[in-house]
Parts: structure tokens; sequence; C-alpha cells
């Protein structure tokens, strides 16, 4: 399956609800008027692209309507797609430097597929022939390190774990430690899923990031904050308290074909200004895709 049907099957649920709101908009007006305008914009809204990115998107609209005289349904949504591309932002993957350590902290609340994810990506990066080896940094939940173990048996990949309750960071450097011993070309770092507050989370963070940047100061590191889409706008605040508590560089949306609101990707980025890299379009190991802006807009809008 190439990557725009990829796309099109994972967003079938979003693409049915945007495609069955706009018949309705579209039917009750014979051009493209202030009224449409409206409710495209909480159309938008309720495909939870956010409020900021669906109002901006509308006034894109307005002004390309002006700038054009194209009123019609055809013209207005491939400049709704084209705008949709901007937000997301150019094509990025998660930047592996060869003949380097390069570490990759994974972030994000409980329940979003952090976890699986890890694992997931640990067994795409062992396909290319690369060395891996995770770290159970979330100590504070049994159940995160036994299924981070279980993907470390499924994909023959090394597993670095202390005791529940341990100190993250020691765990950490003891995964850097083995990394390194291994000649490893990938570490992969899941860290605890708790959001009491920014100050605990920034904490906890910062004393992994000194760990590494102590133990590997070459190491590539990166952060990726993982998020489920069918949190709607929660994914939205949980993008917002990780972005304040700690430097993202990357996101990964899980669940995409679990929604029928997959617009929450748009209101992550235009809130975030963080490349979505990873994009969770079933349950199965290749679902786990690269995310391509235009390929999801494509598969979002018919035009």
């Amino acid at each position: 399956m190439g990557l725009f049907e990829s796309f099109k099957k994972g967003l079938a649920k979003t693409r049915d609800f945007w495609a069955a709101e706009w018949v309705k908009t579209t039917a009750s007006h014979g051009k493209f008027d202030q009224d449409m305008l409206d409710e495209l914009e909480e159309l938008m809204v309720r495909a939870d692209c956010g409020v900021p990115a669906s109002e901006d998107v509308a006034e894109y609209i307005k002004n390309y309507i002006k700038r054009t005289g194209d009123d019609s349904h055809e013209g207005v949504m491939s400049a709704v797609k084209t705008r949709i591309v901007e937000i997301l932002g150019e094509k990025k993957t998660l930047d592996i430097e060869p003949g380097k350590l390069n570490i990759i902290l994974m972030v994000g609340v409980n329940g979003t597929g952090k976890t699986t994810t890890a694992g997931k990506l640990a067994l795409k990066y062992k396909r290319e022939g690369k060395k891996v080896i995770m770290a159970a940094a979330d100590t504070f939940r049994a159940a995160a390190v036994n299924q981070l173990k279980e993907w470390g048996t499924r994909t023959e990949t090394a597993v670095i774990s202390h005791e529940e309750g341990s100190d993250p960071a020691s765990v950490v450097f003891d995964a850097v430690a083995a990394a390194k011993a291994r000649n490893c070309d990938v570490l992969i770092v899941d860290t605890a899923g708790r959001l009491h507050n920014k100050k605990n989370l920034m904490d906890e963070l910062s004393k992994i990031n000194r760990i590494i940047d102590r133990e590997a100061p070459d190491a590539n590191k990166m952060s990726i904050l993982i998020i489920d889409a069918t949190t709607g706008q929660n994914a939205v605040l949980q993008t917002e308290a990780f972005s304040e508590a700690v430097k993202l560089d990357y996101l990964g949306i899980t669940k995409l074909d679990g929604s029928a609101k997959g617009g929450v990707a748009i209101a992550v980025s235009y809130l975030a200004k963080v490349p979505i890299v990873l994009a969770g379009l079933g349950e199965g190991v290749e679902d786990l895709m690269d995310f391509d802006p235009q390929a999801f807009a494509d598969a979002l809008i018919d035009t």
C-alpha cells in the first residue's frame, strides 16, 4: 500500500465526517459566501482543528476569494488544502545521523501510545540495519516497563530497566553506557507519562537531559512528543504543556485511524510550530508511518 493510500485509509473517519458536513453546507448555498466561510470555520473547529487554525484558514480563504474572484467549491477547497499544508509545514523525518549515537526521548502522557511507538521505532530501525537499544525510564509504572520489555522480545532489542520506582535518570545513565559499549546507532528512551505539574515534568526531564549531555556529549539527542488523536483538544493542551516544560523537536500522532477528528494534527502544528514526523494509522507494526503533510491533506480533502 502506497503512502497516500495508507493515509486515505487511516483518515477515512475524519474524511467522511468532513465530507458529510460539507455536503450539508454546499447544498444550502449557491456560491462560497460569508455564511459558507463561517460554516467552514465551524466545521474545522468541530473536526478538532482548533479555533486559531480554523480562523486562520477562514481568513486565508476570504483573501483568496478577494484576490482571485474564485468562489467555486473546487477552487476554495483546493485553497483550503494549500493552507493546511502550509500550516503542517515541510515533510520532515526523525534525523538519524550515521556514525554517532542517536538518542530519542519519547515524551507524552500515559495512554497516548508512547511505549508502543517506541517499540515500533525500534523495529523500524532494526530493519534498516541499525543497532538499537531501549531504556525503560518510565519507572513509575510497572506496566510500562513490562510493555517495553515485550517489545524488546518481539523485536530482539535489548531493554535496560531497573526496579519499579527507581530513579529514571539512573536507568538512562545505564542505557547510555550500554549503548556506547555496544556501539549502538539508536537509543530509544521511554520516559514517564505523568503530568502532575510542569515543574515536576521539567525537573525529571532536565535531570535525564543532564545525564545524556554529560555521558554522551557528542550524541544526536532529540525529543518527540507522542499525542493521541482520539483525545481531541486534550492533545492540544498536552502539546502546550509539554512545549513549555521541555524543548520539543518533533511530534508524533497516534490513533489517527480511530478518530473522526484527525484535524487535531492541524491544531497542534499551528500551536507548537514543531514538525509532525510520525503518524499512527493502525495497530499493526507497519501502520507507523512517516508523516507527510501533502498526503495528509490529499487524504483529508477530495478536490
